[in-house]
């Protein structure tokens, strides 16, 4: 146990771990991610809360992995492991900000997911940037 008091800072600060994350995970640009919209070999993952995806809506052909549920998701060893995420595809992980998903991607390689990168800039810059948004659809719970 350390002698930290309340308000201190931490060991790492939350955007340490990003910049960390950042500079060992892929970041897909803007642009080349709207390239790749339509390519059947990569898989868009929307981590947002599903408010913020009712709110704003999302990439079009996005999955919709809730942040707290990704690694279980990913993991065939899991219960709630999901094969959609299982594919081979290249998985293109956003959130708001791009914070979140780097965070994110450097997990699922930790994990052993190799081919796992994150949009720059989140889903705010792609839609503020003029790029397709449709509406969220929520899943049957099946």
């Amino acid at each position: 146990m350390t002698d930290r008091h309340p308000g201190e800072p931490l060991t790492k600060s939350s955007q340490q771990l990003i910049r960390e994350a950042e500079a060992r995970v892929q970041t897909v640009g803007q642009d080349e991610a709207e390239g790749m919209l339509n390519d059947p070999d990569v898989l868009f993952v929307d981590i947002r809360d599903p408010r913020e995806l009712e709110r704003t809506g999302m990439i079009p052909g996005a999955f919709h992995a809730p942040r707290g549920m990704l690694e279980f998701w990913v993991d065939p060893e899991s219960p709630y492991y999901k094969p959609a995420l299982d594919t081979g595809q290249k998985l293109v992980l956003y959130c708001g900000s791009g914070w979140r998903s780097a965070l994110s991607a450097a997990t699922l390689q930790d994990m052993g997911l190799p081919n796992v990168s994150h949009l720059e800039g989140g889903f705010t810059a792609w839609s503020e940037g003029g790029r397709q948004v449709v509406p969220y659809e929520r899943r049957s719970k099946k």
